[in-house]
């Protein structure tokens, strides 16, 4: 059964500029649909309200151009983010790359588990993921807001899955030690 968007239009089915039915989606609907999830992954992956709209944007720009290689619309949520994600990367190939060393964890010494009621200031959150590389960002976003596994997120960004298990240890343990100071170890 294809998805149901929030105008009750299946997506699969629903052709904007001629309010036909056709098998290809429109992209106003892609925006209807899903331009909230695309801004809260690029505000995350970015930062910054200002780069996450332009981040969106451009996805939507990209999107349009290559409408026509999204051959499953149930799938349209995972390739519009795969299009923002490599528009971030792409937009920080160009900036200073910190060393994972340069992050100083010690991700032994750090508590895997907490209590899960903790909550989290919004903005610190972003302020600690903000302090990581974007290589190391980029993986915790995949894991939490794209619930992907560690094989898809190696197999989209053509790493090895030890590199992106040892990429979202030091994030997480980078996370942990700014959010939960009380896992802090002297």
């Amino acid at each position: 059964m294809p998805k149901q968007t929030r105008s009750s239009v299946p997506l699969a089915d629903y052709d904007g500029e001629s309010a036909q039915f056709g098998s290809q989606p429109d992209i106003s609907q892609l925006v209807v649909e899903y331009h909230e999830d695309l801004f809260r992954y690029a505000y995350r992956l970015s930062g910054s309200q200002a780069d996450a709209e332009d981040l969106t944007q451009q996805a939507y720009l990209i999107a349009q151009h290559k409408l026509g290689q999204l051959r499953n619309s149930d799938r349209a949520r995972s390739w519009l983010f795969t299009v923002l994600r490599n528009c971030f990367l792409k937009s920080r190939r160009r900036k200073t790359i910190f060393s994972a060393s340069s992050l100083q964890l010690d991700v032994d010494a750090i508590p895997d588990d907490y209590s899960s009621e903790d909550n989290v200031d919004r903005e610190q959150l972003q302020l600690a993921l903000n302090e990581l590389a974007p290589e190391f960002r980029v993986v915790v976003t995949m894991f939490y807001f794209e619930q992907l596994s560690y094989k898809e997120i190696a197999d989209q960004l053509q790493v090895p899955v030890g590199t992106v298990m040892s990429r979202l240890s030091r994030a997480k343990g980078h996370l942990r030690r700014r959010l939960l100071p009380e896992f802090e170890v002297d």
